[in-house]
């Protein structure tokens, strides 16, 4: 909780990378698809995905597992049930407004990948302004993570591993929320720190 918001851990998977890893190539914001849309906040869990416009990069597909054969959406070899995104947005604006508002939406390189993308999609159908009605603003907990420790890579994987010492089905977003939370919950950072790494939409 910071303030009197709701804090909700969110990520996307989708057609390009948005990791921070110097291994990865940072893909433009503007051509990414979304392929799973996540979030939790306490025990409540949403987690949707849906079919994209075009293709995954060669990268995506070897980091998420996700393909796209035959007009269907498969992960790891399975089937995935799909959702049109007009109805996942709606569905996740829907489970936002079911929290004491104003709600904060955290995620790992929000301001430079998840937000952009997010604020791109619900801008082109017309959902922003309803999304404004509910959401704050966004929380980054890359930088964060930065302020708050030095370490040699601040991925979302090792933050799990170095603090939680878990492994967990990374770039499976509703996994890679959930962890989110359990190390926002270990860290318990404090307001001055929440409030340098929050951004408005």
């Amino acid at each position: 909780m910071s303030d009197n918001r709701t804090i909700v851990f969110f990520d996307l998977e989708t057609t390009g990378l948005g990791n921070i890893n110097f291994n990865y190539v940072i893909i433009d914001t503007t051509v990414c698809h979304i392929i799973q849309l996540s979030a939790v906040s306490g025990e409540r869990v949403f987690n949707v995905h849906t079919l994209p416009g075009h293709e995954l990069t060669e990268g995506a597909k070897q980091v998420t597992d996700f393909t796209v054969s035959d007009g269907e959406l498969w992960r790891k070899g399975t089937l995935v049930n799909t959702v049109p995104l007009a109805d996942a947005l709606t569905s996740f604006i829907d489970f936002l407004r079911s929290f004491r508002s104003p709600v904060l939406l955290a995620a790992h390189n929000a301001e430079r990948f998840d937000a952009p993308v997010l604020r791109r999609v619900l801008r082109n159908l017309s959902f922003l302004q309803e999304f404004k009605q509910v959401v704050s603003g966004f929380l980054d907990t890359l930088p964060l993570s930065k302020n708050l420790f030095f370490l040699h890579s601040y991925s979302l994987k090792n933050l799990v591993s170095e603090f939680l010492q878990k492994t967990y089905d990374a770039h499976n977003a509703v996994e890679d929320a959930t962890m989110l939370q359990e190390l926002f919950n270990y860290w318990q950072p404090r307001t001055g720190d929440i409030s340098k790494c929050t951004f408005q939409i």
